[in-house]
């Protein structure tokens, strides 16, 4: 654990029935015009009216951007910053998922046109906010409306890039389950995982620290508790809002700790293939877990004593058996929400190995975050489990390279 950490959380972050309704009382008086950041999806879901009503009702005056790309990559980020330049809006509302508000994160800090996406890529550091954000996530998952990270894919490398400045941490967060009542089972299902391998991935972090565990063991809770529901029934309005605090507390733990090798080898797979991030994370999860298992016993013990209800029995158990029972319930959730489990899904084959294993291993900012060393070995493994079949199922990861 480390000696010295931080937090960082949004300005103010409102939650529960009528959330949405905090809009107005955030801008009324305060702000001149909104760049309102979402996509498509969004807007003929229905989901961008009450928002958009809410800024109506303040007196503050819109400007829309409805194409932003899923998953987009630095060069598309630019394209989306350079329109909202043009709007001359002073305050960014992003209605939408991960990719919608990474990019209005972005434009925040690069408002002043001293920096374009690539230069913060090379350097996130130098990106100061001129334009004050508000997050709307409309799916529970990936935790950008808590974070200081922006993803985008970089074409030339086919790999995923975090760019992580502390001045990109939103000012203001809604988070209202109502947004998600009618969220396809698929996307509920994949940004759920996404939020549960946040959680797991903080927890077992080497920068694992109070705070992130904190926020970490509770998102985990209310992940474990509610993600079935949530992605099955579309009104289960309770579950879905305890989805949106998970992943949010994950998004949380993110900035306080890291995420660890899950996402390090999912990257290339979203920049090359174009994986949905949640899928992919979703894929890995379990073979990196179960190769993680013999450095992160502790932890995994810690974790299952947090999110199931065994009671006494628990107290019967080893560490070990609690880490295989925590390992089993990530399995049989995966399972349940039918989310894709092998490569083969989409057309990667054994072909494609090296370079993936080349391209994950770059991705140290993340793997320095695991607490068990992945050799070239170990990543060429991991990889081969997702290519199997999904019939073949998920492996104790003891194969070769397992320490």
């Amino acid at each position: 654990m480390l000696d010295q950490y931080s937090l960082s959380l949004p300005g103010a972050v409102y939650s529960g029935k009528g959330a949405l309704g905090r809009i107005r009382d955030i801008t009324e008086g305060k702000y001149r015009k909104a760049a309102v950041f979402t996509d498509k999806g969004v807007e003929q879901a229905g989901l961008l009216a009450r928002p958009m009503e809410q800024l109506r009702e303040a007196g503050v005056d819109t400007v829309v951007i409805t194409d932003l790309p899923a998953e987009p990559n630095c060069d598309e980020a630019q394209g989306i910053v350079e329109r909202f330049l043009q709007t001359e809006a002073d305050i960014i509302v992003a209605v939408g998922g991960g990719s919608v508000m990474d990019v209005a994160k972005l434009a925040s800090i690069t408002a002043d046109t001293s920096l374009t996406v690539r230069e913060l890529l090379e350097n996130p550091g130098l990106g100061r906010k001129s334009v004050p954000t508000m997050m709307i996530p409309t799916t529970a998952g990936t935790g950008s409306e808590a974070t200081m990270n922006s993803i985008v894919a970089v074409p030339e490398k086919q790999l995923k890039v975090g760019i992580v400045n502390r001045e990109m941490i939103p000012d203001f967060v809604i988070l209202d389950g109502s947004l998600l009542k009618n969220l396809p089972k698929k996307i509920a299902a994949s940004t759920g995982i996404d939020a549960m391998a946040h959680a797991v991935e903080c927890f077992t972090s080497n920068k694992a620290n109070p705070f992130s565990n904190l926020f970490a063991k509770e998102a985990a809770r209310l992940i474990f508790q509610n993600i079935e529901a949530a992605c099955e029934d579309p009104d289960a309005e309770e579950a879905k809002t305890n989805m949106l605090i998970a992943a949010f507390y994950a998004g949380v733990a993110i900035s306080a700790s890291g995420t660890t090798a899950v996402h390090a080898l999912s990257y290339p797979l979203g920049g090359k293939y174009h994986i949905p991030h949640g899928v992919s994370n979703a894929m890995l999860l379990l073979p990196v877990m179960r190769f993680n298992q013999s450095a992160c016993g502790k932890e995994f013990a810690e974790l299952f004593d947090e999110v199931t209800k065994e009671g006494s029995q628990a107290l019967k158990m080893t560490e070990e058996e609690k880490g295989e029972k925590l390992l089993a319930r990530m399995e049989e959730i995966i399972r349940r929400l039918e989310i894709p489990s092998s490569l083969s899904d989409f057309g990667i084959g054994a072909e494609e190995l090296e370079d993936l294993v080349k391209a994950g291993l770059d991705v140290k900012r993340l793997l320095n975050n695991n607490k068990k060393e992945i050799t070239y070995e170990d990543a060429r493994r991991l990889y081969l489990e997702i290519m199997k079949e999904p019939s073949q199922g998920i492996t104790d990861g003891k194969g070769k390279g397992e320490k």
